[in-house]
C-alpha cells in the first residue's frame, strides 16, 4: 500500500492521523522535533520509523522523503512561539517538505489547510497556508487539500470558560459551525491517499450556532446558562489596537479567532463523534 511520511505527528490532528495510519497497516515515517511527546506504544512500534528533525530547517530533513510514496502534513501553528511566524512554519516549513518530496519522486502530497482559507487571505495564518497551497498545486505532484472548519480541540476553549460559569461570545452567537473530532478528520486524511479528490472540505456530523456550543459546554460543566455577548464593534476596536501596537505574532491568533466567530464555517458532514461527548471527556 506504500510508505507514508507524516509531518506534525505530535499535534492534535497529527496524533490521530498516526493512529489511523497504523490502524490501516501503513508503514509510516514520522518527523518529530520532540520525541518525548510521542506515546510509549509508538516508540516501540516497528511499523513506525522516527526521524528527529526541525521541518523549519531544510538541512535537518534532507532525504526525509526517500522511498516515500505519500506525504501528509499537518505542520502549522495556531499560537506563534519560538520567534517563528506563520510564514516561517505554515508556508516555508511546508515548502521545505514539498521540495524534498519533489526531489525524491513522492507520488502524492496531502496537506491540511482551513475551510474557506482561500477566501480569508487577509488573515496572516490563512495567507501563509494558502501560499503553500498555491505552490503545491503548481508542483506537478498529485495532491489533496483537506479543509476542516474547526476542531473539537478548538471548542475546548468554550468548555474551559464554562467551567468558570461564564462563556463570552463576540456578536450575537448565531453564526454556525460543525467542528470535527480529530479521529474523524484523520480517517479523511488517510483515506485521501487512494482517493481522487483534489480538495475535501470537511466538518463534523452536527452543526451548531456558537450559542448552542456555549449552552452545551455550560450544561456539561453544570454551570447554568451564563452566556455573555460582547458587541461586535468591541472586537473591531480590539483588533485595531492590536494591529497598531503589536506584531502579527500577538494579534494573528486573536485576529483569526474573532474573524471565524463572525462567519459561518460549515463543511460537508463526516464522522460520528459528538461535541457533547468530547466535553464530557474533558470533564473527567
Amino acid at each position: 500500500m506504500g510508505k507514508v511520511l507524516l509531518a506534525g505527528a505530535t499535534g492534535y490532528l497529527g496524533s490521530f492521523i498516526l493512529e489511523e495510519l497504523l490502524k490501516q497497516g501503513l508503514e509510516t515515517r514520522i518527523i518529530v522535533r520532540n520525541e518525548k511527546k510521542l506515546p510509549l506504544s509508538i516508540k516501540g512500534n516497528d511499523q513506525v520509523k522516527l526521524l528527529k528533525a526541525e521541518v523549519t530547517q531544510p538541512a535537518s530533513i534532507e532525504n526525509c522523503c526517500r522511498d516515500i510514496d505519500t506525504v501528509i502534513s499537518t505542520v502549522g501553528i495556531t499560537r506563534q512561539k519560538d520567534g517563528l511566524t506563520y510564514m516561517d512554519v505554515d508556508f516555508q516549513a511546508n515548502m521545505n517538505l514539498l521540495k524534498e518530496a519533489m526531489r525524491s519522486g513522492v507520488k502524492k502530497f496531502i496537506y491540511v489547510s482551513i475551510l474557506h482559507g482561500d477566501e480569508l487571505r487577509r488573515l496572516r495564518i490563512c495567507d501563509a497556508k494558502e501560499r503553500f497551497v498555491d505552490s503545491l498545486k503548481e508542483s506537478g505532484l498529485d495532491y489533496c487539500i483537506i479543509r476542516p472548519g474547526g476542531y473539537f480541540s478548538d471548542m475546548g476553549e468554550f468548555y474551559q470558560m464554562a467551567r468558570k460559569g461564564k462563556v463570552f461570545l463576540f456578536g450575537n452567537g448565531e453564526h454556525r459551525i460543525n467542528p470535527i473530532h480529530g479521529a474523524d478528520l484523520a480517517a479523511i486524511c488517510v483515506n485521501a491517499i487512494h482517493g481522487q479528490e483534489k480538495e475535501i472540505p470537511a466538518g463534523g456530523p452536527q452543526t451548531f450556532t456558537y450559542n448552542q456550543i456555549a449552552q452545551t459546554a455550560l450544561s456539561v460543566a453544570e454551570k447554568g446558562t451564563g452566556i455573555i455577548h460582547i458587541p461586535g464593534w468591541i472586537s473591531k476596536w480590539i483588533l485595531g489596537l492590536l494591529r497598531t501596537f503589536t506584531s502579527s505574532k500577538t494579534y494573528g491568533p486573536i485576529e483569526f479567532f474573532l474573524t471565524v466567530l463572525s462567519m459561518d464555517l460549515v463543511g460537508p458532514p463526516y464522522g460520528t463523534h459528538t461535541l457533547k461527548e468530547y466535553f464530557e471527556e474533558l470533564k473527567k
